[in-house]
């Protein structure tokens, strides 16, 4: 992408897999966190696809306590092509975002997914995320 070539599904899968695997690690009991492993772990990608999102998922197969959410940052084409045209030195150009919304799959009635509007300043959006992740984790208590 940093090349402004467009990734392939191949291209994705073994660093959705490593992403998943690191995230299982993290939370494993291990001598390197005294075996008192994390309560949660962020892990951020764009997942654009279901199945993309299905690799990810895949992490909460092997312990009825792993939870798996996504945030599913919802913005219109002009706004998004307006923000990443305003970036300075990013590898993600604006000519790239055509690619990702042609593959992009809206997680329409995936019930891990929390949807969350950022047309707000980054700020709001930062505080509109911590409130809804907030309010997931509530219901695990």
């Amino acid at each position: 992408m940093g090349n402004g070539v467009p990734l392939t599904d191949a291209d994705r899968w073994d660093w959705l897999i490593s992403l998943r695997n690191a995230a299982i690690t993290v939370l494993s009991p291990s001598e390197t966190n005294n075996y008192h492993p994390p309560s949660g772990v962020v892990v951020a990608c764009s997942a654009l696809k279901q199945k993309y999102r299905d690799v990810m998922r895949v992490a909460a197969y092997g312990s009825s306590s792993v939870q798996i959410h996504f945030i599913y940052l919802k913005l219109d084409e002009k706004t998004l092509f307006q923000r990443v045209s305003a970036r300075q030195a990013h590898y993600m150009k604006p000519g790239m975002i055509q690619s990702q919304l042609k593959d992009l799959e809206e997680p329409k009635g995936e019930w891990d997914t929390l949807v969350v509007d950022v047309h707000g300043s980054p700020t709001d959006v930062q505080k509109e995320v911590v409130r809804v992740v907030k309010g997931k984790l509530a219901e695990y208590q």
